[in-house]
């Protein structure tokens, strides 16, 4: 190995004296060298190379001995007297370049990892991942499960179901409990509720003819001693009426509407007497109420026989009705549990009222012959020329606090398990009441368990969760509901996204019938089209679509209180939809025969199921929530142009509503379609407006049994909003124009706060 030392006096003639200080000593190891040099017993010295000169050939060479390191070479050069000499200058100036040059080069490296690392960082989470396989699957999986509905699971648990029928609540709330446990839904709950019903006294109410002193039964029976009643019978009566004997005069008001009203106040004093009043067309509650404002003690409710169903005789069956508008009505506005303070209130109206048959209609106001002339089915109505009847109304119910049972199962979801699809059907029951349309919707909503707990067995899991309900105490004013409802109202408001209603699913055989709330109805119009099989023929399935109309059964709460959007899937007769409507408040206490005779193969069952279960599939596994905000603009916009009255400024709002909405669905709606503008904070805030869509068509003050939603209609009949007809019509009653105003008001505000 060779080293070289440079004399400060060498070269002089090149170098500068400020040259000569900064010269530093050039030390060049070669490894490859020093590694062949080992095998040798000595070192041999390399003359220095300089520059090209004639004093490089006097160049002092001193030998130097070697050393067994490279610090000892270091070592023995430093001990060279002549060296040391000569290097008494500063230090070398090379070697705090490099120290500058090494530290400029990490200073660099560590800046550029940290911009790397932030770069990478929020990009990442702007970045939406790759659709994965699992998401593309999900159309498959959710046919997979719904093969797996079959008619004759149907069958065998609705036969199963009605063994239970008759029985007190909780023994069929026990038995689904039963059921949904072994089918493993998780987290199966049996909520009771200590609440306030009105039952039946122990003998049938009485309806007498004072002109004759013949008494009857509400079913046109005579009531005498010789009489066999059914046990059914004491169950004809009116829920949570005042209680008593009225004496009084009779008037016909046909359906009770305001017109009807107006028309019979022209004539004659209506104080303290009895109205015969049909239901339908109108809320119960809503006729009721307008018969207390005018006066009337007393009323006697019955359905045309043009109303009745075709496929069975009920014309001489009485019926029961719920005058309770929702709830435990000994705690109103606030949940039955266990402490809270109970208020007596054994009847929601001032009006004795009770259910007659057509029969008994026709046995205490119509003679024979002017029957045969209704028989074909024109619809009833007092002859004018007929002598004023008299009758004597003894209603005797019995107020008793009884517990109802909730049976509450949860399927948990994998991504966002606080967000709440709640899927509803009833087992309202009672000791000898035969009725068994309960049944049907419980049946389909058992069904639906079992298929969808086949596939978590197998580790699939919805996005959402999905929660089970079968509720008790419906039949006397969605009781059930409204209680667990009021129990969970604040974490409902956050976290419930859609309600879906299984209230008696089967009524008939003609036309699937769809209602739902103007934000879903394209997805229900997309999952009926996969299901045209299910009509009777391709004119009945062309007229299937989806209505945003009021609809009966526990939904009430979710679409009032809550603001929660909803939907229903039934089969019903063609031929009742072209009849009154509000016809379904009537419960008649019979076993109607549509799973023997119209469902015999309960093939209406498994499309009910199938259809409800795409839905809620839809709703719990999408990204993206399938509700469409346009739809509810357009809704609005249809409401007000074919409306009469003054909504000029109405118009404009709903107007700037569209335009806002259709924004909205263009930009704000893009990760619906595009997998990569899927941001997790972004799909969050967005399907948290959403699922507050209708939220804020929620309005106070309405009339009774009216929706606070009004973006309901009351039926397919009318067109306009049902709240703002109302307030016309109660304007023509009571020539007043205050009740309009107030309501136009509230409309106004409901569409200012959803733009």
């Amino acid at each position: 190995m060779a080293y070289q030392k440079v004399h400060g006096d060498q070269n002089a003639q090149y170098l500068d004296s400020e040259d000569l200080q900064a010269t530093s000593l050039e030390l060049e190891w070669d490894m490859e060298k020093e590694l062949e040099e080992l095998s040798f017993d000595h070192f041999t010295l390399d003359r220095a190379v300089h520059q090209p000169t004639e004093s490089s050939q006097n160049a002092d060479l001193e030998s130097i001995q070697p050393s067994a390191s490279p610090k000892g070479r270091f070592e023995r050069l430093q001990e060279d007297l002549d060296y040391i000499s000569h290097r008494t200058q500063h230090p070398p100036k090379n070697n705090c370049c490099s120290f500058c040059w090494i530290f400029k080069l990490f200073c660099t490296a560590t800046s550029l990892f940290i911009l790397g690392f932030l770069i990478g960082y929020y990009g990442h989470a702007q970045c939406p991942p790759l659709p994965t396989s699992s998401e593309a699957s999900k159309p498959a999986i959710i046919q997979d499960i719904l093969k797996g509905i079959e008619a004759k699971d149907l069958a065998h648990i609705f036969r199963d179901l009605i063994q239970q029928n008759g029985k007190e609540d909780r023994d069929v709330a026990t038995k689904l409990l039963g059921q949904w446990t072994s089918f493993g839904l998780e987290d199966v709950q049996f909520i009771n509720y200590t609440v306030l019903l009105d039952l039946p006294g122990s003998s049938p109410n009485t309806v007498t003819l004072n002109n004759t002193g013949e008494c009857y039964y509400p079913n046109g029976q005579p009531c005498n001693k010789e009489t066999h009643y059914s046990q059914d019978l004491p169950y004809a009566y009116a829920a949570y009426s005042a209680k008593g004997t009225l004496t009084a005069d009779v008037f016909d008001v046909q359906y009770g509407s305001p017109g009807d009203l107006l028309r019979i106040k022209q004539f004659t004093n209506v104080s303290s007497k009895i109205a015969l009043l049909k239901l339908g067309h109108m809320p119960l509650l809503y006729k009721l109420s307008l018969l207390e404002e005018a006066g009337f003690k007393g009323a006697l409710l019955y359905i045309d026989p043009c109303n009745l169903p075709k496929f069975q005789n009920l014309s001489n069956k009485a019926f029961m009705v719920s005058l309770n508008s929702g709830g435990d009505p000994s705690t109103p506005g606030y949940s039955s549990i266990d402490g809270s303070y109970k208020q007596h209130r054994s009847n929601l109206t001032s009006l004795l009222v009770q259910t007659i048959s057509v029969t008994l209609v026709r046995k205490l106001f119509i003679s024979l012959e002017e029957a045969g002339e209704n028989e074909v089915c024109q619809p009833l109505r007092l002859p004018s020329a007929a002598e004023r009847k008299i009758v004597t109304l003894n209603i005797q119910t019995q107020p008793t606090y009884k517990t109802i049972s909730n049976v509450v199962g949860y399927l948990k979801g994998a991504t966002v398990p606080d967000r709440y699809v709640i899927v509803g059907s009833h087992h309202s029951s009672l000791p000898g009441y035969s009725s068994e349309q309960w049944a049907h919707g419980t049946a389909v909503i058992t069904a639906l368990i079992q298929a969808l707990m086949r596939k978590v067995k197998k580790g699939w899991r919805p996005e959402r969760t999905i929660i089970f309900c079968s509720w008790g105490g419906t039949m006397f004013g969605k009781i059930g509901s409204y209680e667990w409802a009021e129990d969970l109202r604040k974490v409902l408001q956050r976290n419930a996204v859609a309600y879906v209603n299984l209230h008696d699913p089967i009524r008939g055989e003609g036309i699937l019938y769809s209602i739902a709330s103007p934000s879903v109805q394209q997805l229900v119009i997309e999952v009926t089209k996969n299901y045209k099989f299910t009509c009777l023929g391709p004119e009945k399935c062309m007229e299937s679509n989806a209505s945003s109309i009021q609809m009966q059964g526990d939904s009430d709460y979710f679409i009032n209180h809550l603001g929660v959007p909803a939907l229903q899937f039934s089969y019903q007769d063609s031929a009742m939809l072209e009849t009154a409507s509000f016809l379904s408040e009537a419960i008649f206490p019979v076993s109607l025969t549509i799973p023997t005779k119209l469902d015999s193969s309960f093939r209406l069952h498994e499309s009910i199921t199938k259809l409800t279960g795409e839905a809620i599939l839809q709703i719990a596994s999408k990204p993206v929530l399938p509700f469409n905000a346009l739809d509810i603009a357009l809704e609005v916009q249809k409401n007000l142009q074919d409306d009469p009255h003054n909504v000029g400024n109405l118009l404009k709002v709903a107007y700037a509503l569209r335009e806002s909405a259709e924004l909205f669905q263009s930009d704000e709606m893009r990760p619906a379609n595009d997998p990569k503008e899927r941001a997790p904070d972004r799909i969050r805030m967005l399907n948290d407006i959403l699922q507050s869509l209708e939220k804020n068509f929620l309005v106070s003050g309405v009339p009774p049994g009216f929706y606070r939603n009004i973006l309901y209609r009351l039926d397919d009949r009318t067109h306009q909003f049902s709240v703002l007809l109302e307030a016309a019509e109660h304007w023509k009653l009571h020539q007043s124009n205050e009740t309009l105003q107030a309501i136009l008001s509230k409309v106004f505000n409901s569409f200012k706060s959803a733009q």
